[in-house]
Parts: C-alpha cells; structure tokens; sequence
C-alpha cells in the first residue's frame, strides 16, 4: 500500500497535519492513569497490577517499532498509518470486552499486546517521510508530529474522566468508554491515512546540497556503533524519569497532598494529567525547535541536567507546595516530550537519512525498556511504602532519587557521543544505487 506520490506543487505542510492525526490519537496512552483508579476499584487491583496495560503497551511499542522500522521505510507511511489504526482501535475494542466480562487479561492483551503494536508502528510512521520533506529543518518538523503524540492526553485525559463520569466507573462504565474511544480514533487517525504524501525523490524543497548529503549509515552499520548505544543509554534514561511520573500521575498528586488542607480531587487530577500532556506536547514542538540552533547534545544537556535538579527539588519541596510540584512536574515532561522529539534529528545528524526511520525503530527498545522500568520503580517502592505504614509524598521519595541517579548516567553517555567513525559510512555510488532502487517502486 504504496502512499501517492505528491504532484507538483504540493505543499510540504500538509503532512505535518497527516502525522499528527494519527500521533494524536495514540498519544491517548499517557492519559491511562486516568483509567488506573476506576479499574483497581472496579477489578480489585494493586497500582503495579492496574499499570500492566500501560507497561506492555509502551513494551511492544518499541519492539514493534524495531521489528517493524524496516517495513515501514518499505512500504510507506501509508501502509504504517493503516496498520497502526487496525491495532489500536481493535486494542480498545478488546480491553471492552475485557472490562465488560472483567477479565482483566483482555484488557492487558488488547490495550497492551494489541495496542501497543499500534503505538510502536503509528508513532514511527510519518518520521522518516517528514525528515525527508523538511531537510532544512529537521527537529521542528520531527517536533510538530511527535508533539501530537505528546498533546493526545491533553484532549484524552478530560474526555475520559467526563466519560466515565457519565458512564459510571464500574466495569461497564469503563467498557463503554474504552468502546468509544475504539470507535472515534479509528476515524479520526482515517484522516492521516488519505491525506499523508510521499516526495518525489530526497530531495522536495530546494535546499543546499550540504543539507541533504554528507554521513549516510545503514541501520546495521548504526547498531555496532558507539553513538547509538549511547543515544540508547540518553533515551531511556530520560525516558525512564519522564515515564515515572506520568503513568501514575492522578494518583501521585492526590498522594502529595492527601494530609493536607487542601486535598486534590479526581477532576483536579485529571486536569493535572492534561496540564502534563500540554507540557509534553509543548516540549516536543519547543525545546526540538530549539536544538536547531543550539545543537542536539547541548540540549540532551538541558533535559538531563536540568530534569535532574526538578526531581530533587519535587523530592524535597513537592509536598509543600502545589504550584511548586506542578511548575517542576511541568518543566520534567517538557524535557521527557523534548527527548523524543529531538532523537529523530540527533539520529539523521549522526547516520543521515538513507535508513533514519529504521534506525530510528530500533533505538526506541529503549522506550521498550523505560516503559517497565520507570512505571515499575514508582508503583513497585509505593506499594511497599504503603504496607509498611507510611502514605502521602513518603511514598515516592526514594524512587525519586533514584530517577535522580539514572538522569545522571543518562548525562555521562550523552558526553561520549562523537561523530560516527568512517568505517561505518555508505560508500557515495552503493549509497546513489540503493537510495535509487528504494524510490523506484514509490515512483511508479
């Protein structure tokens, strides 16, 4: 299923749009902690067991990505669009009926499994196209469709709760909510699948040759490289601390300030979810436009650097004032939704663009990994703070410091980047002839 190659003149701004309907759709996944509350109600579960769906999902969304990246640079973005709309949409429509009969193993093998197939293959879906449409520009162009993804709980976050609230939070409330959410992203992620374009060539803006040639490497070259362990390394460090908070954010804050005179309600936590989507989505667009002009290790040096000191300060300040939790919470997934944004361009500005989105596939099994990690960290320290008495911020105050550790090392790697050795780059005719052979069948 070979996307239409675009006509003559065809506006490059027109993809953006095509991207960010799928992105936005599956960025519904950092709203699940909308979702942890009403099922460990509902089904009788621990917060490690309610964050499993989540888990597997992020899981299989790198895996999928890292299998799947190569296919996705064959086939074409529509081809990827489509394929991610079929899982994700029949992921809600299994954790329905999972909910429905309250079998909980469905919810986790449709949201998760099913699901998380179609995180891996929509969110990696359009990066490649738009690298390739935006040469000039390639961390603003990544930032504004992988901004969607970060933005999909801003919309999500509110209009579950509001469901739920109208459904009820018991299993069958929760089985109609997850059967509408099915239903409207399946439409709407449509939209990408008819609007999306490929290029006519490398090269669709005029652009100067320095742009869009120098340092090509194949995505088995790129993985015996230093460079991109290291980039793996920065990933799921930052990840790992961005993720942690995120996936238990409704519950975290209600705990921060349950013993105070002011304790947060379900609808202030759900609006907390969606001030932390308006972050990530920011971060993404923002501080991804910004490493055009600072470079892309300077601003690893930002989200490492700076996000540490936001968790110390949430560790020992947090539960002492809201404005201060939130504002550093806020600054944290600008940093986390920066990350993703900025890798794509990190990754064309070391290995070029012959194979960037299969390169790109593979370097998110650190996602893969950060998603059991960061989640597991959190829950796992709170629920045994809590059967050992304690309660409010005493329960994350030592996962804390421990995401403090791993932004740190996170911070190291990043300093051992260095441009990828000779050895490792395409010969300019083999890179000419294969480069040719791959845009054949696009051209026909």
């Amino acid at each position: 299923m070979s996307p239409p190659v675009a006509p003559a003149g065809w506006s490059r701004w027109l993809v953006p749009p095509a991207a960010l309907s799928v992105h936005l759709s599956i960025g519904q996944a950092y709203a699940w902690s909308v979702f942890k509350p009403p099922l460990e109600s509902a089904l009788g579960l621990s917060g490690t067991q309610s964050a499993l769906p989540f888990q597997l999902g992020i899981v299989m969304l790198g895996l999928s990505a890292a299998f799947g990246g190569t296919l996705v640079e064959r086939n074409g973005p529509r081809w990827a669009m489509t394929v991610a709309l079929v899982c994700f949409s029949s992921g809600f429509l299994i954790s329905a009926l999972g909910a429905a009969t309250e079998q909980y193993w469905l919810i986790v093998l449709g949201y998760g499994f099913v699901g998380g197939i179609g995180l891996g293959i929509g969110y990696i879906s359009p990066v490649s196209t738009l690298i390739k449409w935006f040469p000039d520009r390639p961390g603003m162009a990544t930032g504004i469709a992988i901004m969607g993804f970060g933005g999909g709980a801003l919309i999500a976050s509110p209009w579950s709760a509001q469901m739920l609230e109208s459904f009820g939070s018991d299993s069958s409330g929760i089985a109609l909510a997850f059967l509408v959410h099915g239903l409207s992203y399946a439409v709407f992620m449509l939209l990408g699948v008819l609007l999306v374009r490929v290029p006519r060539g490398e090269k669709p803006v005029a652009t100067a040759p320095s742009v869009v040639e120098g340092v090509q490497v194949s995505a088995r070259s790129a993985v015996r490289t230093p460079q991109f362990w290291c980039l793996w390394i920065v990933l799921c460090m930052n990840v790992t601390a961005g993720i942690g908070i995120l996936e238990k954010a409704a519950p975290m804050i209600a705990d921060f300030f349950a013993d105070t005179s002011t304790p947060v309600s379900a609808t202030a936590a759900a609006g907390f979810v969606a001030l932390l989507s308006a972050a990530n989505m920011a971060g993404r667009i923002g501080w991804s436009s910004t490493s055009d002009l600072i470079g892309r290790k300077n601003i690893y040096r930002v989200y490492l650097g700076a996000g540490a000191v936001m968790y110390a300060v949430i560790a020992l300040f947090g539960d002492s004032s809201k404005p201060l939790f939130v504002l550093c919470a806020l600054v944290i997934l600008s940093f986390y939704g920066g990350g993703f944004a900025t890798i794509p361009a990190y990754l064309k500005d070391l290995f070029g663009t012959y194979q960037v989105g299969a390169i790109h596939g593979r370097l998110l099994t650190a996602w893969s990994t950060a998603g059991v990690l960061g989640p597991l960290i959190v829950n796992w320290i709170a629920d045994r703070q809590e059967e050992a008495g304690k309660h409010g911020s005493a329960l994350y105050g030592l996962s804390f410091f421990i995401m403090i550790g791993l932004l740190v090392i996170g911070f190291v790697a990043n300093e051992f980047v260095r441009p990828v050795h000779d050895r490792h780059h395409i010969p300019a005719p083999r890179k000419a002839a294969d480069v040719g052979q791959r845009q054949q069948p696009e051209s026909a």
